[in-house]
């Protein structure tokens, strides 16, 4: 089989999967959220366990405690996930309004450039998705249940189209008469 049809397929079953997942974007935040868990609890206990090998006492220490912050969230999300689910979307929400915020004063240090109208907007737009999510979640909380979700399946579709077209690419991209005569 050869590579171009490789990233096809993974492309097509990315698409497949991004479909399923917004089909049932509260089902895939709880998995997010049971994933998420199980990897802080690996995390913490591998901090702790890191904690032993560490020189120096504040390091130790910090290190402990890291640790031990890290299995408390995992677990939590693994003994109540739709509230971790809750927890984690809070979170993606946060980051949508201080990245936009951030991107907003970023464009004005790049007044006069070419950057500066896309870097505005795309600040703009991020702090009006954390806004438009923060209305719906304060009518219906099951919104933020689904978040997770729905951003999820966005991405394994934008994912599996840009495989799709990348494998197109390599399907027709000039092959190199050197390696090819290498590989005979």
């Amino acid at each position: 089989m050869s590579d171009w049809v490789k990233w096809l397929l993974l492309g097509l079953l990315s698409i497949a999967f991004g479909i399923f997942v917004l089909g049932a974007p509260a089902v895939a935040s709880i998995a997010v959220t049971v994933v998420t868990g199980v990897l802080l609890l690996i995390s913490g206990a591998l901090q702790v366990v890191g904690g032993f090998t560490v020189e120096g006492t504040g390091n130790k220490v910090l290190s402990f405690i890291m640790g031990v912050v890290m299995l408390f969230l995992g677990w939590s999300f693994l003994d109540h996930p739709l509230q971790g689910t809750v927890t984690l979307a809070t979170v993606v929400l946060i980051l949508f309004l201080a990245g936009g915020i951030a991107r907003i004063f970023l464009s004005f240090q790049m007044r006069g450039t070419q950057f500066f109208w896309a870097t505005l907007i795309s600040g703009l737009m991020s702090i009006v998705l954390a806004v438009l999510i923060w209305r719906f979640a304060a009518t219906d909380p099951a919104v933020l249940l689904q978040l997770l979700g729905i951003l999820l399946g966005i991405e394994m579709l934008f994912n599996g189209f840009g495989l799709v077209f990348m494998a197109f690419f390599i399907k027709d991209a000039p092959k190199d008469e050197t390696m090819e005569a290498k590989q005979a």
